[in-house]
């Protein structure tokens, strides 16, 4: 018996001997650091100049014209966003050598901030990963930056397209991939979008959501896996968790480039983003608590799925405290009201939720490299210190959901590239909240909303007959005094309803005005009463949906 005993204990030492002596080593990834570009003043629009560039480039239908307003108003956008020189012109000239400038000037303005700050020199690069979803040109992108900065000849380079708003957190997933096989590199991350060439020409108000929300940016970020880059580097990636799922048709389709009935190619965003948004989220988010939340947490989690599961009683689920694992949350600026569902779906406050709010007031959508931005703003707010926890979350078209998870080396202080730094004082800013009247915009454009919490059903079905209703008023107020008119066809005599006919004799003519104007006062009053009931209703719902 012992001698079996001491058999199995070999044979376990030495499987545990072999696994180990075999195993790659897993090297440590280092943020170095990273620079966000800021376009010149020049380029600058304020809410109306962007409405008024997208009607001249569209030449919106007033219908549309009221659309775009009302997106731009409650998705966030501050006045001081940025455009390409290319569709401030009057008329726009969307060429592809304007396009090039666009990128190229984000590319490299970002790209010469990074390689100031850290003093890295351009020949020890030897990983390089460019992503861009829409603009795909020949040469590629990375062959682009190559050029410029004399790279090496043997670095490794990549070029990411179609990955939407995920792909600058993607690039890093891929950096690190390679970083474990290449010892002592630095990798360099570029990460931008283009407007000139892909701003939608037509009336299709899902495909101009793009030309509503997203805005002029562009990111460089330089990784590296050298030990003696530990001290001098902002932030070590601890965790990355891809979700992709395009398996579903419904999260496949949801975001696709496509031509209108016009022919007018752009991004035709469908009614199932939201739906396929967090179908993603939720499988990204229960990876990423197996990794990063305390043992308790995971407990409490489990006992709450095995009670529910078995129906030993009548419980809700239990709402992950994620907060307990981070102290920094940054997400993709998408738009201002699917970021208050967001938070409201993951119990966090208004501060956590700041320095994206602030990017998207502040910037605008500026795609995948927007998760810098707001990364760039609590730097800028001095609220990095070291040892915090920073979660990173993108979504982009596919359905893909990309979670990163820092942990800062040291404080970050004051830095002069930081494209917030000359103007952080004057942040946060009042943005407010739209409430139900976000959600009825969604309604419009056809847009399903998940995140509502215990009573969505009825409050969703109720702002459906608002958005109806809301028609039906906008109908009658575009040409109030035909409406009128035709109501009181309906109610008074065939013929009178402007008054008594010329011709008639006195005393039908004294009879029926008074009857025309009666009539006419009372659909007056009513449609009036109908509208006033109707601006009180949606003020409730907004002061409750706040609350």
């Amino acid at each position: 018996m012992f001698a079996i005993t001491a058999a199995l204990v070999f044979l376990t030492l030495t499987a545990l001997l072999f696994r180990f002596s075999t195993k790659k080593p897993c090297r440590k990834i280092f943020l170095l650091d990273f620079a966000c570009y800021k376009p010149s003043a020049h380029q600058m629009c304020t809410r109306d100049e962007a409405v008024d560039q997208i009607m001249r480039y569209a030449n919106l239908s007033k219908e549309s014209t009221e659309f775009v307003k009302k997106v731009i108003k409650i998705g966030g956008l501050g006045n001081s966003t940025y455009l390409p020189e290319a569709l401030l012109t009057k008329p726009p000239n969307p060429c592809m050598e304007n396009a090039r400038r666009e990128t190229e000037r984000a590319m490299f303005g970002s790209i010469d901030a990074l390689l100031e700050k850290t003093g890295v020199e351009c020949k020890d690069i030897q990983i390089l990963v460019v992503n861009c979803s829409i603009f795909n040109v020949v040469p590629s992108l990375s062959s682009v930056v190559v050029n410029r900065y004399k790279l090496r000849e043997d670095v490794i380079s990549y070029n990411l397209t179609g990955m939407g708003c995920s792909a600058s957190l993607m690039a890093i997933g891929l950096a690190k991939q390679l970083l474990q096989v290449h010892p002592n590199t630095y990798a360099l991350v570029v990460s931008t979008e283009n407007i000139t060439e892909n701003e939608y020409g037509g009336q299709d108000h899902p495909m101009l959501l793009i030309n509503c929300l997203v805005r002029l940016g562009g990111a460089a970020i330089l990784l590296s896996n050298r030990p003696s880059d530990h001290p001098l580097s902002k932030y070590q990636l601890i965790h990355t968790v891809h979700t992709h799922t395009a398996s579903s048709n419904l999260s496949y389709n949801c975001i696709m480039q496509e031509e209108d009935e016009g022919g007018r190619r752009g991004i035709n965003i469908t009614k199932d983003l939201l739906v396929a948004e967090h179908k993603a989220m939720e499988s990204n988010m229960t990876s990423l608590g197996s990794l990063i939340l305390p043992l308790s947490e995971r407990i409490r989690l489990t006992a709450n799925y095995i009670i529910r599961k078995l129906h030993v009683a009548r419980i809700q689920p239990y709402v992950i405290d994620f907060k307990k694992a981070i102290d920094h949350f940054v997400t993709h600026v998408g738009a201002k009201p699917v970021m208050d569902e967001l938070q409201k779906t993951l119990g966090f406050t208004d501060a956590d939720m700041e320095p994206s709010r602030m990017t998207m007031y502040r910037f605008g959508n500026t795609s995948s490299s927007s998760v810098w931005y707001a990364l760039a703003y609590a730097e800028a707010k001095g609220r990095i210190k070291k040892g915090d926890r920073v979660w990173q979350i993108a979504f982009g078209s596919g359905f893909k959901c990309i979670s990163l998870f820092w942990r800062a080396i040291r404080n970050v202080d004051y830095e002069e590239l930081n494209p917030w730094t000359a103007e952080i004082d004057g942040f946060p800013v009042n943005i407010g909240r739209e409430g139900v009247v976000a959600i009825l915009l969604l309604y419009e454009i056809g847009l399903r909303v998940p995140f509502l919490v215990a009573p969505s059903d009825l409050l969703s079905k109720w702002c459906y007959l608002m958005v109806v209703v809301q028609k039906v008023l906008n109908a009658f107020s575009t040409n109030n005094q035909k409406v009128l008119n035709a109501f009181i066809t309906l109610l008074a005599p065939s013929g009178y309803y402007q008054g008594a006919p010329s011709g008639c004799c006195p005393v039908v003519q004294r009879v029926l005005n008074p009857f025309s104007t009666f009539w006419y006062a009372v659909v007056q009053r009513v449609l009036n009463s109908f509208s006033t009931f109707w601006y009180l209703l949606v003020v409730v719902l907004n002061a409750f949906s706040t609350l």
